[in-house]
């Protein structure tokens, strides 16, 4: 998934999937493939945050600084925005996240 800084993202409508707690885990099953995916953090996080509105992978990684705490992407080993990206790449080949058009929270 080769995208510029200003591409959204958003999880798939709430009624094509279920979720559900298991264990650390998260089973979400995706009703148009018939298959049941089993998340680990960070994923069920990102797919909280990309609900309701879609967005770019700074905003995302912004978020998640912001709620846990997390090293900034200047002084990390690893960026948070390129973990993210990665787990997009992950979750977009599950069918659980899309590449959507459009603006995002200031719309």
């Amino acid at each position: 998934m080769q995208d510029d800084e200003a591409s959204r993202f958003a999880a798939v409508q709430a009624d094509a999937i279920l979720r559900e707690p298991l264990d650390g885990f998260e089973a979400v099953y995706h009703r148009s493939s018939g298959l049941t995916h089993l998340l680990a953090e960070p994923a069920p996080q990102l797919l909280d945050l990309l609900t309701d509105t879609p967005l770019t992978v700074a905003e995302i990684a912004g978020q998640l600084e912001g709620a846990y705490d997390l090293v900034p992407d200047g002084e990390a080993d690893i960026p948070i925005a390129e973990i993210v990206a990665h787990r997009l790449e992950e979750l977009a080949a599950l069918g659980l996240v899309l590449k959507v058009a459009g603006k995002g929270p200031g719309r």
